[in-house]
């Protein structure tokens, strides 16, 4: 048996498309394209209006069980549905997030897919990309000098320095940058004051972008922004410090959807990128909309599992774009149930069915949330490994038998496209249902309280029996809501490794008591993000870090990314 290729090498060995015959398929002209190279492009302005009276396809939404050590797949099992699609005639076109550096330096990894189901060049959209990133960055850090330069310049507004809630940003996982102390070094350097900073993913101003309609709605949420509050307690903006029209001169060409190629050449727009265990998990709307006019089918992702990524594409991002999932893929893999089950990573290829069945409880629950909390059509996607056996995936089919879901084997990381045709039939029969139209619906109303949203996650998406709000939360709760902003959507961040707030706790776990710490408010972005247990919005590097393992020769080819 020879040696199993990497996935950049795979990448490296693939014939890519010129990026204008993409575009052509989709109705593009290379006039509508401002290029990046041979194989990336961004799409004009002009192109995305004169698509707007287009007749709107099919949105497909992939989430996942809780992610574990073992792995889950879900870009890859994304990509390897487009191309899938693409294989029974429908005309798929994917929509993914670009991946942070921060990942891809540590331990998760890059967000390009894997094996024979990937988005390429890898290696540029795992790295710089387009430069989005860098740009977001540093509109979010012009914002923040501009706060700092006015207190400074003689603070004309009021603003009480220990009050300001805007963090500088940067896409690398720095824990050493969480909590810092600046303005040091006399008065000519600044005020000192506490200050910190988050990863750019999961920023304000990547939220924004993301939830942006055009330029104009960029601008108009740049300038609502609460930046900080005066020595008076009023809430102070971006723009009351008139810094919207910079930020939006910064984003200019971020906004535009970047088009790339699946190694099978399906078209895939890959565009912003927030984390879902600290922000809201999805690719740009701008992007999402775009596809389902370009295509019959637009399959899209939400991030980590379907309580964190699919909850806040459905109540945050659904809900303000008026969009609607037709179907949803919840990918599993048998290792990972086995995880679930009490199995040790070292064990996790060999044959276990009873580990099987004492994992199934936490597919089963998020199985559950999709179709009877949001009722939406789901498909199983077993997303399969060489040591899996068929006695293993008959345990899981039957019990999602019994939870009235499909489970259809996925092998697109081995097959492409040809890996994952039964399950892109299973997704085109179950959005072709009339059960979609009739049944779909939102955890919770947006009349109900701050806390009430909190709580109707807590119970009826997470399986928590109480909610404990910390004193800072409730006080800034109660704040928010006599400002007016009680009737915004919320944005939870948590572990992603369990539907608790506690990553230990494994499987399927219920009665705990979920903890909200402190909340914030994202009055650009429209929603408030509460904070539960011990999340960071800024990750730390692992032990071993995966920047470690990389390298790049006299050649420019890089090696040791995936």
């Amino acid at each position: 048996m020879g040696t199993i290729p990497s996935d950049i090498e795979i990448a490296q060995s693939a014939e890519l498309y010129p990026i204008e015959k993409i575009a052509e398929e989709l109705g593009l002209a290379r006039g509508d394209l401002e290029l990046y190279g041979d194989h990336k492009a961004k799409i004009k302005y002009e192109a995305i209006r004169r698509t707007a009276d287009q007749p709107i396809g099919r949105l497909i939404l992939v989430t996942a069980m809780s992610p574990t050590p073992a792995g889950e797949g879900k870009t890859t099992t994304t990509v390897g549905l487009g191309d899938a699609l693409r294989r029974t005639g429908k005309r798929s076109v994917i929509a993914l997030r670009e991946p942070s550096l921060g990942p891809v330096f540590g331990m998760k990894g890059g967000a390009a897919g894997g094996g024979r189901a990937q988005v390429v060049p890898m290696e540029d959209i795992n790295l710089h990309f387009t430069g989005d990133l860098h740009a977001i960055g540093a509109a979010n850090n012009l914002l923040a000098a501009m706060i700092d330069n006015h207190i400074y310049q003689g603070n004309a507004l009021g603003i009480d320095a220990r009050r300001v809630t805007w963090r500088r940003c940067m896409d690398m996982n720095d824990r050493q940058l969480r909590f810092v102390t600046d303005g040091l070094g006399g008065r000519i350097n600044g005020v000192p004051r506490e200050d910190g900073f988050d990863i750019t993913v999961a920023s304000e101003v990547m939220a924004v972008l993301c939830l942006s309609e055009d330029l104009e709605d960029l601008k108009a949420r740049f300038r609502r922004m609460v930046v900080a509050y005066t020595f008076e307690d009023k809430p102070v903006t971006a723009g009351m410090l008139h810094a919207e029209g910079a930020m939006t001169a910064l984003l200019r060409d971020a906004l535009k959807p970047n088009l790339v190629q699946t190694l099978e050449h399906t078209p895939a727009l890959i565009h912003g990128g927030p984390f879902a265990n600290i922000a809201h998990g999805c690719n740009s709307l701008a992007a999402t909309r775009l596809a389902l006019r370009l295509g019959d089918y637009a399959v899209t992702e939400a991030g980590f599992g379907a309580d964190l990524g699919a909850e806040k594409f459905i109540d945050i991002k659904c809900r303000a774009a008026g969009l609607r999932p037709d179907a949803a893929v919840v990918v599993a893999t048998i290792r990972a149930l086995k995880h679930n089950g009490g199995t040790p990573k070292d064990r996790l290829s060999e044959e276990d069915v009873d580990a099987v069945k004492r994992g199934l409880p936490t597919l089963l629950r998020h199985i559950r949330n999709m179709k009877q909390v949001f009722g939406i059509p789901t498909v199983v996607a077993v997303n399969r490994f060489p040591s899996d056996t068929e006695a293993e995936f008959v345990c899981i089919a039957e019990a999602c038998a019994q939870a009235g879901v499909r489970a259809v084997p996925s092998e697109v990381w081995a097959s492409g496209g040809e890996g994952g045709v039964e399950l892109a039939r299973e997704v085109v029969r179950l959005a072709e249902s009339e059960e979609v139209a009739k049944s779909f619906r939102f955890a919770y109303d947006l009349s109900a309280s701050l806390e009430g949203k909190i709580t109707s996650l807590a119970f009826d998406v997470y399986g928590a029996g109480g909610v404990d709000f910390a004193p800072a939360a409730q006080k800034d709760l109660k704040r928010f809501h006599d400002m007016g902003y009680g009737s915004l959507p919320v944005c939870m961040a948590k572990t992603q490794h369990s539907f608790s707030d506690d990553p230990a706790k494994t499987g399927a776990p219920s009665g705990f008591v979920l903890t909200v710490r402190s909340v914030r408010l994202s009055a650009g972005a429209g929603f408030v993000v509460a904070l539960a247990g011990d999340i960071m919005t800024m990750p730390g590097l692992p032990r071993s870090p995966g920047a470690e393992r990389m390298d790049v020769d006299a050649a420019g080819r890089i090696t040791g990314l995936f």
